[in-house]
């Protein structure tokens, strides 16, 4: 369906969005704002209660990383810092239910959701990934340049 290839797109490509402003200096609400408005202004519902996160010891620590926000707020980026980037980002409607079995997420609208995950260093300043979507690309005989730049 052309509409959902269009919100798959346009998610992977607000991750993007979102990692590059992941760098020194700049806050948790950069990188939310980025990816908020990359997805609303194309009329996507971006999910509040699922967020991305900070990754240490624990494979969720803080700062959580929401996937809207108000430029300049929050925890500002420091050197060394790794974290989670995820948006989530719905057809429809931004409200999700959990069912019973305490995993299961569904769009209360019942439209379809997508979601990416990246994790993502500062770096000498900039943002470097850590994980990659290469493997997939391999297996799916797909040709993609979008991970070069934080490489």
């Amino acid at each position: 369906d052309p509409d959902i290839e269009k919100l798959l797109k346009t998610t992977k490509e607000s991750l993007y969005v979102g990692i590059q402003q992941f760098k020194t200096g700049n806050r948790v609400g950069d990188v939310g704002y980025a990816i908020q408005n990359y997805n609303e202004i194309r009329g996507y519902g971006v999910v509040r209660e699922l967020v991305g996160h900070g990754l240490g010891k624990e494979m969720h620590e803080k700062p959580e990383m929401p996937n809207y926000g108000k430029r300049g707020s929050g925890k500002k980026f420091q050197e060394g810092m790794v974290v989670a980037i995820e948006p989530m980002i719905n057809l429809g409607s931004s409200k999700i239910n959990q069912l019973e079995d305490g995993w299961t997420i569904l769009t209360k609208d019942r439209k379809p959701s997508a979601h990416f995950e990246h994790n993502v260093a500062i770096i000498e300043g900039k943002p470097k990934l850590l994980s990659t979507f290469d493997y997939v690309y391999q297996a799916l005989g797909i040709k993609s340049d979008e991970e070069i730049p934080f490489k």
